[in-house]
């Protein structure tokens, strides 16, 4: 049986995602996409548990970043696309859109990357075994990145993606922080194995960085952003809301997303405008429409359904999946430029296809989703895609 075939399969015919010899058991609903989707990620997600059972903590404080102005507990990061110039080598860096300067410093950024991995893979493997040896295992790193004073990050991001000679930080260095929102959801799935102490105290961690994205003027500036920053903005909004129990931002998140997220970067296609004119125009397509994507994924209740909002116009995530997935089953089919960095890496596992396979019943999305590369090596393809375990997000 071809893969294809045996995929189409799994999800015309729904299974256990258990196998034999195991010691524990999932309890999920067979009308889920839960079982479907751990047939075609169990042993990947596995096998990455298992390492990550032994790996140790690796925080901000571990490196440092001699150009930050801020402190060794401040996460510090250089803007992507900005280059020494060439015609003053020592004065302020020049914008080159799209891309990346390879000497720029990106330790803090690799290290919330390894640490958001680390927890999906135990997380993930927990959510399939029930195993509280993955929950012991991600307990230090929790407490190094939230809880320890020597190793902790600070709640702000006042230092992120600086610019030389510029700017000591900005704005748009809060998108940086998506990589935590699998460790928020993480920690929403292990919770009732955590200490009940350690618990609290992450979450007040959370809190405190949700408190700074909604009042400090980086964050307003983020919030209001027309592209993919604004959209990840409410992304990051919603997952730590979330995991805190914050009403009133979760219901300021699903308003965001109904009155001026769809709306405003939608077009009446499917398209996104903003993004497609960008150097990048396909791989930050396939960026915003995941992370509006997971905004519903993480926002939508039984009486609440963003996945099935539609504007006035007529703008819906079933309209934007549907123009972006032929571009994703033959990309030769594109009718925009190339992207300037990185063409031939994309697409990989987007987990729109996944999120929207499940809410839709689309076999083909899914199909294609389980085919597609699920651990991409390039870091730059890595740093934009929100969601590498999605077993932590389905219901």
């Amino acid at each position: 049986m071809s893969q294809s075939i045996y995929i189409l399969v799994l999800f015309l015919t729904i299974g256990h995602c258990t196998q034999a010899g195991d010691s524990h058991k999932v309890t999920e609903s067979k009308d889920t996409c839960f079982d479907d989707a751990a047939q075609v990620l169990r042993q990947q997600a596995l096998r990455e548990a298992r390492l990550a059972l032994r790996k140790k903590p690796i925080t901000v404080t571990t490196y440092k970043a001699s150009r930050s102005a801020g402190g060794v507990h401040d996460f510090y990061s250089e803007g992507d696309y900005w280059w020494p110039n060439p015609e003053d080598l020592e004065g302020p860096y020049i914008r080159r859109d799209g891309l990346t300067n390879p000497d720029n410093f990106v330790e803090h950024r690799l290290a919330m990357i390894r640490f958001s991995e680390i927890i999906g893979a135990l997380a993930s493997a927990y959510r399939l075994t029930g195993d509280s040896k993955y929950v012991r295992a991600a307990i230090p790193h929790l407490v190094a990145w939230f809880v320890n004073p020597a190793t902790r990050m600070n709640p702000s991001l006042c230092y992120a993606q600086a610019i030389k000679g510029r700017f000591t930080g900005r704005a748009v260095g809060i998108i940086d922080t998506i990589h935590l929102m699998e460790v928020a959801q993480g920690v929403l799935v292990m919770e009732a194995s955590i200490d009940a102490a350690q618990l609290t105290a992450i979450k007040a961690w959370f809190k405190a960085y949700l408190d700074w994205l909604m009042t400090h003027p980086y964050g307003q500036t983020e919030m209001n952003a027309q592209n993919n920053h604004g959209t990840c903005f409410v992304m990051q909004v919603a997952a730590f809301a979330t995991l805190t129990n914050d009403g009133e931002r979760l219901s300021f998140c699903k308003e965001r997303f109904k009155q001026i997220l769809l709306p405003n970067q939608m077009e009446v296609d499917g398209s996104f405008p903003r993004e497609i004119n960008r150097t990048k125009p396909y791989g930050y397509s396939l960026f915003n429409l995941d992370a509006m994507a997971t905004i519903c994924q993480i926002l939508s209740t039984e009486t609440d359904n963003l996945w099935e909002y539609v504007t006035p116009d007529g703008k819906s995530m079933r309209k934007g999946i549907d123009y972006l997935f032929p571009f994703i089953s033959d990309k030769s089919k594109w009718p925009f430029s190339r992207d300037v960095m990185y063409w031939e890496d994309w697409p990989v596992a987007q987990p729109f296809l996944l999120f929207g396979a499940c809410v839709f019943n689309n076999q083909a999305w899914f199909t294609t989703w389980a085919e597609l590369d699920h651990r991409p090596k390039v870091a730059e393809v890595t740093r934009n895609l929100p969601i590498k375990n999605p077993l932590i997000w389905l219901n």
